[in-house]
C-alpha cells in the first residue's frame, strides 16, 4: 500500500510539473494533431504491442464484424487482422492522413472507413459482434463517455463485446488536475467547448467503470499488462 500511495503521488508531482513546462505551449486541434504527426505516429505507438496483440486474442473466435472507434492508422489491426484476415471493419476517425495510411495497408481488407467524430456516428443497433478503442477516449468527461459507450451498446448483438484499452488515472487528485488544467488552456486560448484538442484527461479506473454500467454493460472484467499500471485493458459484455 505504501508504495502504491507513492507512486499516485509521485505522478502526480510529474503532472503538475509537466503542466508548467508547457504552460505555454497551445493546444492543437485533434485531428491536426494527429495529420502532423503521421510520418512517425506509428513508430512512436510501438510499445503497445503487446497491448494490441492482447487486444486482438481477447475478441471471441466467433467474431465476423467488428467497429473500431478512432482507429488512427490501424495498429491495433494490425493484429486483429492476423488473427481474423476475413473480419468485416468499420473505422471511424477525425484524421483524414490516418484513415488513407490504413486504407493503403490494409487495402486487400474489408474495410468501410468512416472520417467523422465517432460521437456523431451513427452505429446502429445490433450490428457489430465486437466493438474496440485504443488509446483513444482519454479526451473526455465522464458524462461524454457515458453517451459514447450508451451507442456502443446498442451497436453490439446480444453478447457482443467492447474491448477498451487507455489510460487511467491514478487518483482522483489527478484526474482533477488534468481537467482543471485543460480548461484553463481553453479559456487562455478562447477555444470552443465542442471543439476538440489534444489534452489528455484520463477518467480514474472507478469513473471509467461506472460510465460503462450506467451505459448497460453489466459483465465487465479489467487487465493490467505488466509495467503499465496507468493503462487499463477493460472487456465489457452486453
Amino acid at each position: 500500500m505504501y508504495n502504491l500511495i507513492m507512486s499516485k503521488k509521485e505522478e502526480y508531482k510529474k503532472l503538475k510539473k509537466f503542466f508548467a513546462d508547457t504552460k505555454d505551449e497551445p493546444l492543437e486541434n485533434m485531428d491536426g494533431f494527429f495529420d502532423a504527426r503521421i510520418e512517425f505516429y506509428e513508430e512512436h505507438m510501438s510499445h503497445w504491442r503487446r497491448h494490441y496483440e492482447y487486444v486482438a486474442n481477447v475478441l471471441p473466435t466467433h467474431t465476423r464484424n467488428l467497429l473500431d472507434l478512432g482507429c488512427g492508422s490501424g495498429l491495433e489491426l494490425d493484429a486483429i487482422f492476423t488473427r481474423f484476415p476475413l473480419l468485416d471493419v468499420t473505422g471511424v476517425d477525425l484524421s483524414e492522413n490516418m484513415l488513407a495510411k490504413l486504407k493503403n495497408k490494409h487495402a486487400d481488407k474489408n474495410i468501410t472507413l468512416e472520417k467523422c467524430d465517432y460521437f456523431d456516428f451513427d452505429a446502429g443497433e445490433n450490428v457489430f459482434d465486437a466493438a474496440v478503442a485504443f488509446e483513444t477516449l482519454h479526451h473526455f468527461t465522464a458524462v461524454r463517455k457515458r453517451k459514447l459507450f450508451e451507442k456502443i451498446f446498442r451497436s453490439l448483438v446480444s453478447g457482443g463485446i467492447f474491448i477498451d484499452c487507455d489510460y487511467i488515472a491514478l487518483s482522483q487528485e489527478i484526474e482533477k488536475a488534468a481537467f482543471d488544467e485543460c480548461l484553463k488552456r481553453r479559456r487562455k486560448y478562447k477555444i470552443p467547448p465542442r471543439t476538440y484538442v489534444h489534452f489528455d484527461t484520463p477518467l480514474t479506473l472507478k469513473h471509467e467503470l461506472s460510465a460503462l454500467k450506467k451505459a448497460g454493460f453489466s459483465k465487465i472484467k479489467c487487465r493490467f499488462l505488466p509495467h503499465e499500471r496507468n493503462t487499463a485493458i477493460i472487456i465489457a459484455r452486453k
